[in-house]
């Protein structure tokens, strides 16, 4: 995330820049049944759960959980394989045809929840050519979408922030551009390492450097 402290917001006359902090809080693991399918996507269907389910269910979670919203957290929901999801249930934009992930926000308790939703990864439709996985290959493709949105999510939570001419967010810009792999060989080679964790996870967009790039200013 270093490379995001190159992005600000300007309000009242106060310049702000995005701060390299904060990490894994918390987690729930949730066994119980998916809400009844509201969409039907053509990957999965009969398993698909719509954008105002996913939503319901992180505010459930955050309720359970004694959680609060605000502008500097963000909710990251996995799914499980064969479990699809679309926005609505015109089925216009679904996991795996339209997207392998997105993220969004919502309001709830009078805060505003940022989220993201990162359906499991299919390596059929949401790995690249040359992508790497030095882990779990499924666990690996969702770890990448979610870097990305999770990077998005900083930069642009509402869709008002950072994005450029064209509509894309800073994400969008290096989707799926890895650069050099210098961790491990093979099947098993990454560009990142975290915690002893070799891992294969897509350049953000650097304006300083006006380039795709792994590493970014402090």
């Amino acid at each position: 995330m270093a490379i995001a402290t190159q992005y600000f917001q300007t309000i009242g006359g106060v310049t702000s820049y995005f701060q390299n902090e904060g990490g894994l809080q918390a987690f729930v693991v949730d066994n119980g049944a998916y809400p009844a399918s509201a969409c039907a996507d053509t990957v999965t269907p009969g398993n698909c759960i719509t954008d105002a389910q996913i939503q319901a269910k992180i505010a459930a979670v955050m309720t359970a959980q004694g959680w609060t919203g605000g502008m500097n957290k963000i909710f990251v929901l996995y799914t499980s394989q064969g479990e699809g999801s679309c926005f609505d249930n015109t089925n216009a934009s679904c996991a795996y045809v339209q997207y392998c992930a997105y993220h969004s926000s919502f309001s709830f308790g009078g805060q505003t929840v940022i989220y993201a939703n990162i359906p499991y990864g299919e390596p059929a439709r949401c790995q690249a050519g040359g992508q790497t996985t030095p882990n779990q290959v499924n666990g690996d493709i969702a770890a990448n979408v979610a870097t990305h949105e999770i990077m998005e999510a900083a930069t642009d939570p509402l869709g008002d922030a950072w994005f450029d001419s064209s509509g894309n967010e800073n994400g969008d810009l290096c989707n799926f551009n890895f650069g050099v792999n210098t961790w491990g060989t093979g099947t098993g080679a990454g560009n990142q390492m975290w915690n002893g964790t070799i891992m294969e996870v897509q350049q953000e967009w650097d304006n300083h450097a006006a380039a795709c790039v792994q590493a970014g200013p402090q």
